[in-house]
């Protein structure tokens, strides 16, 4: 076989054997070396919002509370950023994974050496150019396993020959080893100190995950409540303008029949003119407070379905369920056991945990015991096994032969070593430890930092809550009073006992009345929104899913 038929056989035998070896790492997939060299499409392609055309009736985007916190969670575009951080997390504890994946290595470097002599020596003295090959080949495994073993393999081949005729000689060699940490680095616990700090970690940023949701479902839940609210007041605005217009109306007309001087129709054409002003301020907020609705639920990113009218469903008035005022201590309780918050803060603490075993593994001295076995195998040239032209007797001893040694236990070398790196100071470890533990005292004083402001954050809410709910009561009465003060108002001026301007007045405070009775129950509606914020159980109430560790 010639000399380039040998390097392109060898050759061959490298990428397969690479391939082989590659396969290891990523078994079952038989396709490695496709996926790995393929080309990578980075195009970002971001999908349309989902699910909006399922609302539209009547040629209106109609909504209740419900449904606009689920198309907030499908859509919502600050929601979805969120839960990147998620599949970061998981990505990093595979990453981890890849601390005890094998590596396989091949190499091949071919030497041709040619020596001539020099021109200086004699012609009786010089000697015919001589030209030498080596040929070595090299396979290697080496793999670090998770109970903290170091085992290495290594096949080798060497194929010498004169390259002038001479017949060639081969080498190979079988070596394995075992290095056994005895000290540092022992046992399956501290090996996977890594993976399991990455699992805590995914699991704190799931808890953030879902506090993050919180906050970001009680701001869209918000702007829902500030759209009815702005609805209702332009509602309570046309109420007040209609009054101020009929007022306008019967003033003009006892004016147009000389009851009344022109004087006295300055004071209800200025009403007027404020209830229209009023009327078009709140039309204006109304018109703000939809488009921020549609900005949560990513309306704004269909061209059709933006140009749609609103219709908000859900009712003002709270249901009684929810308006009984609940026990303080029962509902600091609930917070302690649902918020997220607090469990991402006590989290911390198993993370301080393994950081801790980390630091005093790395303060113990390097003690290893490896282990080791090596075979060799030589032979000379074969003429039956490759198709010289010798015609001599055959020279027992091929590559087969030298594979078959190396194999076969032949020619064994044992070997063992006890390895001790005894450091005199580690002040780098010693200070990561000291560090390790000063860490995990602030987290423990954050815990009970967090569990402070829990309790502050909960009584807080209760008490909003009682407050909203006196406020209401308190606004329905006056409501209700102003009501019957402007048909009294009314009444004495159709009688002739009372002056026009009071009863403008009284419309003016009936208005007022009607907003602040409006203002009433969506504050009541937020207050118990913030308190099952407060309380973490937010996203049950909402029957929001999030799929956390």
């Amino acid at each position: 076989m010639s000399e380039h038929k040998i390097i392109r056989t060898l050759t061959t035998g490298i990428l397969l054997a690479t391939g082989a070896f590659a396969q290891m790492s990523s078994f079952p997939k038989p396709n490695y070396f496709r996926e790995t060299f393929k080309q990578i499409d980075t195009k970002i392609i971001l999908q349309p919002p989902a699910r909006l055309r399922d609302f539209v009736k009547d040629g209106n985007l109609e909504l209740s509370l419900k449904d606009y916190l689920g198309l907030a969670m499908a859509n919502n575009t600050s929601i979805q950023i969120q839960y990147l951080s998620l599949e970061r997390s998981r990505n990093n504890i595979t990453s981890v994974y890849g601390l005890w994946d094998p590596t396989a290595t091949a190499s091949f470097s071919p030497q041709i050496a040619i020596n001539a002599p020099l021109p200086s020596t004699p012609d009786a003295y010089r000697a015919s150019t001589t030209e030498s090959h080596l040929i070595p080949l090299n396979f290697g495994y080496s793999q670090t396993l998770e109970t903290g073993q170091f085992i290495s393999a290594d096949v080798s081949g060497t194929k010498t020959s004169g390259g002038n005729g001479g017949y060639p000689s081969f080498n190979t060699g079988v070596g394995v080893s075992i290095t056994q940490p005895l000290l540092r680095g022992r046992g399956v616990y501290i090996t996977k100190i890594p993976l399991f700090e990455a699992e805590s970690s995914y699991k704190q940023v799931g808890f953030n995950l879902t506090s993050t949701l919180l906050n970001l479902i009680n701001n869209a839940e918000n702007v829902y409540w500030n759209a009815i609210s702005a609805r209702e007041t332009t509602k309570v605005e046309k109420s007040a303008l209609d009054a101020a217009q009929f007022n306008w109306d019967f003033i003009s007309k006892q004016y147009s029949l000389g009851a009344v001087s022109y004087l006295d129709t300055y004071n209800p054409q200025g009403a007027l003119a404020q209830a229209k002003l009023a009327y078009a301020q709140a039309q204006y907020n109304e018109a703000q407070s939809y488009d921020a609705v549609r900005n949560q639920i990513a309306v704004d990113l269909d061209p059709d379905i933006r140009k749609l009218p609103l219709s908000l469903t859900e009712s003002v008035e709270l249901p009684e369920s929810e308006a009984v005022i609940p026990d303080k201590e029962l509902e600091v309780q609930k917070a302690l056991d649902l918020q997220p918050s607090l469990k991402s803060a006590q989290q911390s603490l198993d993370i301080d945990d393994l950081s801790l075993a980390s630091a005093k593994n790395n303060l113990l001295p390097s003690l290893s015991l490896k282990l080791g076995y090596n075979g060799a195998g030589n032979g000379g040239y074969y003429t039956g096994g490759f198709g010289s032209t010798y015609v001599g007797p055959p020279i027992s001893g091929g590559l087969g032969d030298a594979l078959g040694q190396a194999w076969g236990w032949g020619e064994p070398t044992y070997a063992a070593s006890l390895t001790l790196t005894l450091p005199i100071r580690n002040r780098t470890a010693s200070m990561a430890l000291a560090n390790s533990l000063i860490q995990k005292r602030n987290d423990a004083l954050n815990v009970r930092n967090t569990q402070q402001s829990i309790r502050l954050s909960i009584l807080n809410a209760v008490v909003a809550l009682q407050s909203a709910t006196d406020s209401l009561a308190l606004a329905k009465t006056e409501d209700d009073l102003e009501s019957k003060n402007l048909d009294a108002e009314h009444t004495k001026y159709s009688l002739g006992n009372e002056i026009q301007q009071n009863v403008v007045i009284a419309a003016q405070q009936l208005a007022a009345a009607d907003l602040t009775l409006v203002n009433s129950k969506i504050a009541l509606q937020k207050a118990v929104l913030n308190l099952y914020t407060q309380t973490g159980e937010l996203l049950d109430k909402r029957s929001i899913v999030v799929k956390t560790p």
